[in-house]
């Protein structure tokens, strides 16, 4: 079953655009990974500083290894000092999904 991760990440004002810079790498390199099903990413609003991303993985093998990745393990490191707050992460199975 599709395991779904919903994602936010919330940019300190002066760090708006790296974030935005580094999330859109992230989508492109996450969307390439064998277990990956969608890597969707959001803003609330034009100019906002909270970025939403959602995700789908074939199952929790493919979240582990997304997670394990070069790319992600990059990307944690670099985004540190331009968030805000925490990363707001929260994981669901999927129960009833539209075909893709």
């Amino acid at each position: 079953m599709p395991i779904a991760l919903f994602a936010s990440l919330t940019a300190h004002p002066a760090h708006r655009a790296d974030l935005e810079q580094a999330l859109r790498q992230m989508v492109a390199d996450s969307r390439l990974e064998p277990g990956n099903l969608r890597y969707d990413l959001f803003v609330r609003g034009a100019d906002a500083t909270t970025f939403d991303l959602f995700e789908l993985y074939v199952d929790e093998a493919a979240v582990a290894a997304h997670r394990a990745s070069v790319h992600y393990q990059a990307f944690r490191q670099q985004i540190g000092d331009w968030l805000a707050a925490p990363v707001d992460v929260r994981s669901s199975q999927a129960l009833d999904l539209a075909p893709f």
